[in-house]
Parts: C-alpha cells; structure tokens; sequence
C-alpha cells in the first residue's frame, strides 16, 4: 500500500490547463429512441425534464447517429470515427459465430492511433465515469474511464479536477416494449426481460397512454396491436424522462447543475420495427441538446446536419483538450457543417445485410448491398409485437403494396427519399427522371465515402476477422517497459503500436500514462492496445532503469 501510494503521487510532466478553464462535462444518454419529446415537436409525449432542459440549451434538430443499432453506432460516438473505418460495424462481434452459421467470437481491432474521447480526456487531466453500457466492439481497455460500473459518479476525483461522467438509461431499449405476458418460447432472452419490464412498469405512476391518440406511420398496419405497442413505448419515454429528472435534481443539489455542461442524446432511433437496424430516419435521427452553465444559446434549434461521430471533438474542444487528426467529426460550436453525413448497416446477430447511406439536409439516400428483404426476419425482433402483427397480417394478406414492400425481398438497390415532402420516408424516388441528377449526386457522395473512410465491409466479416487476429488469435499487447529520459523522469512504452499505459498500484491502472513521470517509488504498469487482450502488469523500478 505504501509502494502504491508513493508511486500514484507522481504526476506527469506538463501541467493542464487550470481546472477553473475546464468545464465538468456530463452526457446523459438513452437507448434507441428517436425525438419522441416534446421539445422536438411530438405532441403526444410527456417529457417535461428533457424538454426544460431543451429550453435552457441548443437543440439540434437534425442530428443522426452512424448506425441504427446500438454497438455499431456507440463505436462510433466514443471515437469520433465512423464503424465502418475502425471495423466495429458487425452487431456484435462477440456473437460473430454463435448466432452465425460461420465465424468465431473476436474484438475488432481499430487502427493504432485511435483511441476513445474519454480517455483523451483523461490525459486532459479530466476524470472520467461511466455508469453502466459501453458495448464498443473492441472489449473494455482499462484506459478508458476512472470508474465504469453501475452508480459510478465524480465524487473520488482529486480536488478541483473537472470530470466527464456519461449517464446511461434503459427505460425505452426495444426489450421494454414487450408487453407483460409475452410468450417464453419466442426468445430466450424473454423471461429475464419479463422481469426487467415488471420493474421499469412498477415506477409508472400515471396513466398509461391512450393508443387511440397515437400516430401510426404508413409503414405500420394501424391495428389495436401497432397502437398498444407505440403507446407502450410512450410510456416507456416519460418514464425515462421521469429517471432523468431524479438525475437533475442530483446534480442541483450537488452544484454540479451551475458548474457543467449537460447533454443528452440517444444511442440510435427507435427500436421499434422499421427503426433499430435500418439507417432510415426512423433509425437514425436522434435528439441532441447541450445546456451550458450559463445558458448561452438557451432555447436555440439549430438545423445543421450533425453525426454522432461530432460529439467526440466537440466534447474535447469544450474541454480545451488537444482533438487528434485523424477524427473524422467536427465541432459543433467551431466547425463547418458538412453537406452531407453518412451511416451504414452490416450484420445483425444472425442476419448479414449489408447496407450504406448518405444524407443531406433534404435528401436521403440508401443502398443496398444484399438480397434479403429491407426488414429481414431476426429472432430477436421478431419478439415485438409489431413486427408479430406485421407479418401475420403479411400472411393474411391484409398489407397495403408499401407495408409489404419491407418484408416481402429483396430490398431495392437504391432508395432515395425527399425527407421534406416525405418525412416518413415511403416513397421511392430512385429511377424517376425528375430526381435523376440528385440520385447521380447523392450516389457519388457515398462512393467518395466509401472509399476515403476505408470502409472494411467491403470485405467479409471473416476476411476482416483474419486480418485482425492473425490465426484467428487474439493478440496480446507488449508489456510496459521504462526508460529515463535526460530530465530524469521515466518514459514508459510497449512494443504494440497504439497500445495505452496504465500505472499505478496492485494491477498497474490506476492512472493514465500520459507523459513522462517523476521518478518515485516502484510501481505497476500494464498496457492494452484495443482489440487485444492486456499485457501482464509488470514492476518498474526507477532505481534500475536504464537511460533511453
């Protein structure tokens, strides 16, 4: 315990920026749930607390995630880099093999200089706390958070350190809009989500909502079944708007509701059918609202075309921290708004289907890379009952020519929508002479994207698979080892190209290695490179390190 504590006073060369310049930053996030508040216009949903919070803060009105499904796309907002470019776009990786007929469980293996934002703000002097998800595709470096577990909150910091804490709700995740009753033998996930769901219905202290006021897209059959499920999740919404004002009213009491910057933002759309998995509006358009302490922009909707993968740079230039090159979003309080922003689907648990999109202020469009049907058949959203009263009535032949046209394949090459006129999105330009000039631009956008982001599903997962673990082995990163540079201080690396430090005491991360440290006591050090498994800790002594 001695060697440990002497070892974490050492502090890294280079002081941060003075703790009075640098914002607390909190993120509260939801799951797969597009602008159903309020605040957004919906005039069915009861989100008092989101929609305050709107009021006070700048509200983006179109803001998309990479991808309409939750690893993929949290990939891609924790780096700043699209899936497709890290090759984290397969849902999961861990289940590549086990809900496939082909393929074995593995990490992906982003390239060597990217990192997560939280831990670049770590090495800002930010202390950082995770509170519950991450699903990143390439395991759980040690280097990324100070804290990541349930309840995790800033109070074990250092005086004066600022903080980055993401917050993350469950309340509206697709499982939440099964109904009590729902039959065991559909999935085997349906029991422990009985249980979940019995628990998130005990906080609803309100009256449900009336499906007769619900709106139906064309898409769905309007029957008592569609409605009772998109009232469910209404619901579900106000009860998750209900936990994220608990959550502010903490952080009034705290003092930390005059001090950060709170934002909330969701993982992807909707997770009802025809949203989660598709890079439809429905599935990809997300709320965004940054509330600053001193309300600067209070009430502001901005209508700039915005990428979840932005929110990695914006939040690093909030808190003055260094926003690396090879990030491919831009800040949102600084940066030009782009043109045009892209998302993309590949393999779903046991489905590949791969499919690209591009999106401009009005226009959208999508291509297909497959044979299936847009909405292929996947045990797991097969539970909900819309997508059960969506092909039952498909079998009765009760379908309207557009509702059948998501399950009946395969998918239309190329999709093309004017988001304006067509805000649900059911109306097919592609092939119409009036539009040709803007499917010939929007189709030559994608493949400029698709090309200059190095998109690696062009390749079979499989393919990818082998080229990042050679063998079909996980690599392992090097351990740490020490030199002293001509200040005296130790410079630690590993041999692993891109692999992050930790040191400190009993498992060697405890901190950061972020710059060349003061030499003190021995201590741990370890070293993790994302997509491979951790080095063994080794001890550093700095009585026997050599000069570089």
């Amino acid at each position: 315990l001695l060697l440990a504590g002497c070892a974490m006073s050492a502090q890294p060369a280079g002081a941060p920026p003075p703790a009075a310049a640098r914002p607390n930053i909190i993120l509260i996030t939801a799951e797969d749930l597009s602008p159903r508040f309020g605040a957004y216009g919906d005039t069915v949903a009861v989100t008092p607390n989101i929609d305050r919070l709107a009021a006070e803060g700048v509200s983006f009105m179109r803001a998309f995630t990479t991808a309409g499904v939750c690893a993929p796309s949290r990939s891609a907002l924790i780096t700043g880099v699209h899936q497709e470019t890290l090759g984290t776009m397969h849902m999961r990786t861990r289940d590549f093999g086990t809900k496939s007929k082909d393929g074995t469980p593995y990490e992906a293996v982003p390239p060597a200089e990217v990192k997560a934002f939280p831990e670049l703000l770590r090495a800002a002097g930010y202390f950082t706390i995770n509170d519950q998800k991450t699903d990143y595709q390439f395991g759980n470096p040690f280097t990324v958070w100070d804290q990541n577990r349930d309840g995790a909150d800033w109070n074990a910091r250092s005086a004066d350190q600022p903080f980055f804490a993401m917050i993350n709700h469950e309340h509206t995740h697709e499982s939440r809009t099964w109904p009590p009753g729902t039959d065991p033998a559909l999935h085997p996930s349906v029991p422990n989500v009985m249980k979940q769901n019995a628990r998130l219905d005990a906080e609803k202290n309100f009256a449900p909502t009336d499906p007769a006021i619900v709106r139906v897209p064309p898409y769905y059959p309007d029957t008592p079944v569609v409605r009772a499920n998109i009232a469910r999740q209404y619901d579900n919404v106000r009860a998750m708007d209900a936990a994220v004002g608990r959550l502010l009213d903490r952080l009034r009491a705290e003092g930390r509701f005059d001090d950060s910057i709170i934002i909330f933002m969701t993982d992807h759309g909707d997770g009802l059918p025809r949203g989660k998995r598709t890079v439809f509006d429905s599935g990809t358009q997300v709320p965004l609202i940054v509330r600053f302490p001193d309300k600067r922009g209070a009430g502001t909707k901005r209508d700039d075309l915005v990428s979840a993968v932005d929110l990695a740079p914006t939040l690093l230039h909030l808190a003055k921290a260094p926003v690396p090159k090879w990030i491919q979003g831009r800040d949102l309080f600084g940066g030009k708004a782009p043109q045009a922003i892209f998302m993309g689907g590949d393999r779903f648990d046991e489905v590949t289907q791969r499919f690209r999109g591009v999106r401009e202020a009005r226009f959208h469009y999508i291509r297909y890379f497959s044979d299936l049907p847009v909405i292929p058949s996947l045990a797991y959203q097969n539970v909900n009952p819309i997508m059960r009263e969506w092909r039952r009535m498909l079998s009765a032949g009760g379908l309207t020519p557009v509702q059948r046209s998501y399950l009946e394949g395969p998918a239309p090459r190329e999709l093309l929508f004017d988001t304006a006129a067509d805000p649900d999105e059911v109306t097919n330009l592609a092939g119409d002479p009036r539009y040709a000039d803007v499917q010939k631009r929007l189709a030559a956008r994608l493949d400029t994207w698709i090309a200059a982001s190095g998109d690696q599903g062009r390749d079979s997962e499989a393919v990818m698979v082998a080229r990042m673990w050679p063998g079909g082995k996980q690599p392992a990163t090097a351990p740490v080892s020490a030199c002293r540079i001509s200040s005296g201080k130790l410079r630690l690396q590993s041999a692993t190209p891109g692999a992050s430090i930790g040191w400190g005491g009993g498992d060697g991360k405890a901190n950061l290695y972020a710059a060349p440290l003061a030499a003190g006591a021995p201590f741990m050090a370890a070293a993790i490179r994302y997509g491979y498994s951790a080095s063994a800790a080794v001890t550093i002594d700095p009585a026997r390190v050599a000069a570089c």
